[in-house]
């Protein structure tokens, strides 16, 4: 995977001393969205501005391997990805993989012994990372933290909830714990004379009106109410902030005083069925089981659908993608200033809001021992992430080149609104940023539509529902959790799909039981237990 076989990935000794003595600059943190966040990283230069490395060090060979979530990417000799080496000191080939087939390649790649120096990890609980990080496959980089700058600022419970065993295997890629929610049409929502939702069944009329009362008034039945995706991760393309809404458990919760799974609750298949419902009446994409997330905000776009569940800064990039197609086609509406709004979540039957909270990271940044070698070269990588975290760092890997991607009117950001450019050119390469300890890039112009989508993830804080579970390493889970999953995730589009019924859903959590999920159930039972003490 080397783009140059004949350089070793090492720098001078004064760039070490610099690293070690945690002279090394960086910052982090950007918000990130689910298909186009931003991360962080370290300072590959011992003195002077960040970015500037003397001539007399040999560049780090960087291979990293990345999910993207457009067609199109910024490819290895991109002005961007230039600049990022300059800055940094590196000679970088990126391995872009779609994110709808990225838990596939993780696997495979994993499997294959070939790894990058840098892989980005979906799911660190899953069996495949686990088991690869407790044979000692990655660098534990816990104890290295203290040493850098930014990253030995790393929030503490999110390094807990990123572990395995109490161990970091990696950098976790920091979130907001609010971001999840709902964003929508409200050009559309005004057209159909309602008011922002408040309730499931004022969700469920939105969604209804969104198809059958014409909101983008063409006079013909083309639209319907929300997008749904085919999803890897740790969200079900939306359900799982549904299914709170009826007062299911996020993933795991405690009923009697004992942990039980989602699944297995009434509230969750009251939930399931409201899927059906939505489905049967064509108010959601029949594909939605196949529909590739990197085309999740088309349909909304395109004037195809209306409703996102999900993070809500999609919000705004989505704004400025309607925007930019109008005023591409010469339709832009002078006294709209935004299409888009958001809301963080509705009333369930007992009055409460309940939204979903993300884990604090969306995945890990690992280091694999099979291409990182020595403790040196880790050291060296990690002051590379480090200089990522810088502000400067940030603002390039998040919005590229001022006077190219984007502008700065009154200090604000405006990014360009050739999209093409921006996809072939800078999206993407936020995926490497950690934001430990936080986004310090400069930012977009605070419009109203922004200025919201912080105010709901602050609000959400106040509204979600944890996971209890959350830190437990699972060994039952660690050698069945894939066919566990699968067992019920198939289920789950089944019964929506309307190819079993209820008995057939039973039937299915009976055979996820029977699979090793009541051997899950008395382990995180006793990890609980154990926890309380």
């Amino acid at each position: 995977m080397r783009k140059k076989e004949g350089k070793r990935k090492r720098l001078l000794p004064m760039l070490l001393v610099g690293t070690m003595a945690g002279a090394v600059i960086a910052g982090c943190s950007q918000q990130g969205g689910n298909a186009e966040g931003s991360a962080g990283g370290a300072s590959a230069a011992p003195s002077g501005t960040a970015g500037e490395s003397p001539a007399a060090e040999k560049a780090l060979q960087l291979n990293i391997m990345l999910p993207i979530f457009k067609t199109n990417f910024p490819k290895d000799d991109s002005p961007v990805a230039a600049e990022i080496e300059k800055r940094t000191n590196t000679d970088i080939h990126f391995e872009w993989v779609p994110n709808a087939s990225y838990t596939d390649k993780f696997n495979i790649t994993l499997a294959s012994g070939k790894l990058p120096d840098i892989m980005y990890v979906p799911d660190v609980k899953s069996p495949s990372f686990v088991n690869a990080a407790k044979s000692g496959a990655f660098w534990e980089i816990g104890p290295y933290l203290k040493d850098y700058k930014n990253l030995s600022q790393a929030n503490p419970v999110i390094l807990n909830n990123s572990s395995v065993d109490g161990k970091n295997y990696g950098l976790y890629r920091g979130r907001a714990l609010g971001r999840n929610g709902v964003f929508y049409r409200k050009d559309w929502l005004d057209a159909a004379g309602l008011q922002t939702p408040q309730t499931i069944d004022d969700f469920y009329n939105m969604l209804k009106a969104f198809k059958e009362k014409d909101p983008d008034k063409n006079g013909k039945d083309d639209t319907y109410g929300m997008v749904m995706v085919k999803w890897t991760g740790q969200w079900a393309s939306g359900f799982d902030t549904i299914k709170l809404w009826y007062g299911a458990p996020n993933k795991w919760g405690e009923r009697d005083g004992k942990l039980i799974v989602d699944y297995e609750t009434p509230e969750y298949l009251e939930a399931l069925k409201f899927m059906k419902k939505l489905y049967d009446e064509k108010l959601i994409n029949q594909d939605f089981a196949i529909m590739d997330s990197a085309k999740w905000n088309d349909p909304l776009v395109n004037n195809q659908a209306g409703v996102i569940v999900d993070v809500v800064d999609g919000a705004a990039r989505t704004d400025d993608k309607i925007h930019a197609a109008l005023a591409a086609a010469g339709k832009e509406q002078p006294d709209v200033e935004h299409y888009m709004d958001v809301f963080g979540g509705v009333k369930g039957a007992d009055g409460q809001v309940r939204t979903l909270p993300t884990s604090g990271f969306a995945g890990l940044l690992a280091f694999p021992k099979s291409s990182v070698k020595t403790e040196e070269e880790l050291k060296q990588i990690l002051a590379f992430m480090d200089q990522l975290s810088e502000p400067e760092m940030q603002t390039l890997l998040g919005y590229g080149l001022e006077g190219k991607h984007y502008t700065l009117v009154d200090g604000a950001l405006e990014p360009s609104k050739d999209t093409a450019l921006l996809e072939s050119e800078v999206e993407g390469l936020n995926q490497m940023l950690s934001f430990i300890p936080e986004d310090k890039s400069t930012k977009v112009k605070q419009t109203p539509l922004r200025i919201k989508q912080t105010e709901v993830q602050k609000a959400n804080e106040q509204l979600i529902v944890t996971n209890p579970a959350e830190p437990f390493i699972s060994t039952v889970y660690t050698q069945k959790g894939a066919q566990l999953d699968n067992i019920m995730n198939d289920a789950r589009i089944k019964f929506i799909v309307g190819q079993i019924d209820e008995a057939g859903f039973k039937d299915a959590i009976q055979l996820w039981k029977t699979s090793g999920g009541d051997e899950l159930s008395k382990e995180m039972n006793e990890l609980y237990a154990a926890s309380k003490k």
